[in-house]
């Protein structure tokens, strides 16, 4: 990092030490694909921050590392303070930025941050996959992206998941998958996401849902939770405006105290994401924020 970025880095970092409490943009109410048909006059009271008696705790509260990717790879040891100095006590991992598992796991402690979910594949050597995690201290893991042009790949994928799942279940980290849109679009008349769930035991493959990808791919957060219920554990949260760019949560139009109010059971984990963040630090503190006040 050079002494410019270095001096722009830490301007911010004492930024968000003044700004724990700022509030965020409350989103727009506006219907999205897949959210108005199952929507009641009762579900759509409250929006952007809710007037509900329902809240997120804060040790439900977490951020994916990669919408601060560009952040930790200019300053790992620096990003991971700053986020402690917002509020997060847990984050979800997608790689270790050339550290070695226990060499992240000392920066996280000196931190006070719990790696309490990580994103893994499961082509490769997945005794050390597990190895790993285990000295993260993960307590669950997810596959994060896989697409096949066919419902064959689809299964197949799912049979190699499923044995997988067993082998991470045995090492005591539950596996799970994590959706983008594409599983929700038809191959032939069948939904890959439809796929990938009837051929995986339920008790062994959890459900990570995206919700801006959900809503991207034109379906309800809360049928999917409730069709796929218990499986669904965790959420990644991030906005999505009218148009489907996304945004930082409570600066779009997705409406989450009508599904944090309606599948608040079993779900773990609320994690904070932004696939391209403009400023990663400041999304990270918007969607803390965010978190902490909204009312369901």
């Amino acid at each position: 990092m050079c002494g410019e970025e270095a001096e722009r880095f830490h301007s911010r970092r004492s930024l968000l030490r003044g700004a724990a409490t700022a509030a965020v943009a409350v989103g727009a109410a506006v219907a999205l694909p897949g959210l108005a048909h199952a929507t009641t006059e009762v579900e759509t009271q409250g929006h952007g921050h809710g007037h509900g008696h329902g809240r997120v705790p804060v040790d439900k509260i977490s951020i994916q590392l990669y919408s601060l990717r560009a952040a930790l790879e200019a300053d790992l040891p620096g990003t991971l303070s700053a986020l402690a100095d917002i509020g997060y006590r847990k984050v979800e991992l997608a790689g270790t930025y050339g550290r070695t598992a226990k060499e992240f796991r000392g920066l996280l402690d000196k931190n006070r941050i719990r790696a309490t979910s990580t994103h893994i594949g499961i082509d490769g050597d997945l005794d050390k996959t597990i190895a790993d995690a285990k000295v993260l201290g993960n307590t669950r893991a997810n596959v994060p992206w896989a697409n096949f042009d066919t419902i064959d790949g689809w299964k197949q994928f799912a049979g190699r998941m499923d044995t997988a799942a067993r082998k991470f279940r045995r090492a005591g980290i539950p596996l799970g998958y994590h959706n983008h849109a594409h599983e929700f679009t038809p191959i032939g008349g069948v939904r890959p996401y439809d796929v990938l769930t009837r051929n995986t035991n339920p008790r062994h493959v959890h459900l990570e849902i995206d919700l801006f990808w959900a809503v991207e791919g034109g379906v309800d957060p809360i049928s999917l939770y409730r069709r796929h219920f218990p499986r669904v554990v965790q959420y990644h949260v991030k906005d999505r405006t009218a148009d489907g760019k996304m945004v930082d949560p409570g600066q779009g139009v997705i409406d989450f105290p009508r599904i944090f109010r309606n599948t608040r059971a079993n779900v773990g984990e609320y994690i904070v994401e932004h696939d391209n963040p403009t400023d990663p630090l400041s999304t990270a503190q918007t969607g803390f924020t965010y978190l902490r006040n909204v009312r369901f």
